[in-house]
């Protein structure tokens, strides 16, 4: 498992009963985990002196409660500052989890020796966007919600990369990705990280299990011709890290590379156990360090 474990503003404390105690900055919050099927003891002090508490419905989403916690602040993870929110359906605009990815493409884009350009597809609120251009690389940012694009400037804001080379693009990540290949442009890394189920713009229809193997194979028409990594990140149960490798490798064959799959995870303070927290799907060139 890939392990996110170099946070110092954000930690899952403890979990149990379907839910996690979490610290983000100087704020607790408790939220649903579907992973969390154990009934253990809340020894933890959090449990009874959190700031917020998402109680999820059992007709499906569910609401916040509130006691003491700002319409929004901020954390940090190294040189990157993020602007958190509670929001619909128990999000706060960040997943952590992700920094075990962010650490890995920094230590490629850092080592190339080259430009290198980075296509980030449902880039959300741009932590990987903001990662990749703190490493040095130019990025194009696509999300199809103009919300979560806002919010991700205001990330890069924080982040000290205001004038960074990133593009920000409001789009249907598969239709960018066409107009792009006719328009002959072309990337040295991809990074997606789509959702189980969405809509676009439009009221585009997005199911992953139907939509991101079709969707990998036309992104490989951007590859340069000397890729540096394509990252693929799920949230989807179906979604095995071995069927994250497969797609990986069946789509970009053509390339000398390397792919691996894990579950990626964060640690939990109180026992010292690590919580599953999706998968990804890494393919990088041979030709690199095998243990980055």
């Amino acid at each position: 498992m890939w392990v996110a474990d170099h946070w110092k503003d954000y930690e899952i404390i403890d979990t149990s009963k379907g839910e996690k105690l979490e610290r983000w900055g100087d704020y607790l919050l408790v939220r649903p985990d579907p992973q969390v099927i154990w009934d253990t003891p809340r020894k933890e002090k959090g449990w009874h002196k959190m700031n917020a508490h998402y109680h999820r419905s059992k007709k499906g989403g569910g609401e916040w409660e509130f006691f003491d916690l700002p319409q929004q602040w901020t954390i940090s993870y190294k040189e990157l500052t993020f602007n958190l929110k509670p929001f619909s359906f128990k999000h706060t605009g960040l997943f952590p989890e992700q920094a075990a990815n962010w650490d890995w493409f920094t230590s490629l884009i850092q080592s190339a020796g080259r430009p290198v350009k980075v296509l980030n597809l449902f880039a959300y609120t741009g932590g990987a966007t903001l990662a990749a251009a703190a490493a040095g690389a130019s990025v194009t940012h696509v999300d199809a919600s103009k919300g979560m694009v806002t919010w991700a400037k205001e990330n890069a804001v924080s982040s000290g990369l205001k004038d960074a080379p990133i593009r920000w693009i409001v789009d249907d990540c598969q239709k960018f990705v066409e107009r792009e290949i006719r328009r002959g442009n072309h990337y040295d890394a991809i990074i997606m990280d789509p959702p189980s189920y969405g809509r676009g713009p439009k009221g585009e229809l997005w199911k992953i299990e139907d939509a991101i193997y079709p969707l990998i194979c036309l992104c490989e028409k951007l590859l340069s011709d000397d890729p540096l990594f394509f990252l693929v990140n799920s949230y989807t149960t179906g979604l095995a890290p071995a069927v994250l490798t497969y797609m990986l490798s069946t789509a970009l064959r053509k390339y000398d590379g390397i792919v691996e799959s894990q579950e990626v995870g964060l640690p939990v303070t109180s026992n010292g156990l690590v919580l599953p927290c999706g998968a990804a799907g890494r393919f990088y060139r041979r030709s690199r360090n095998h243990e980055i």
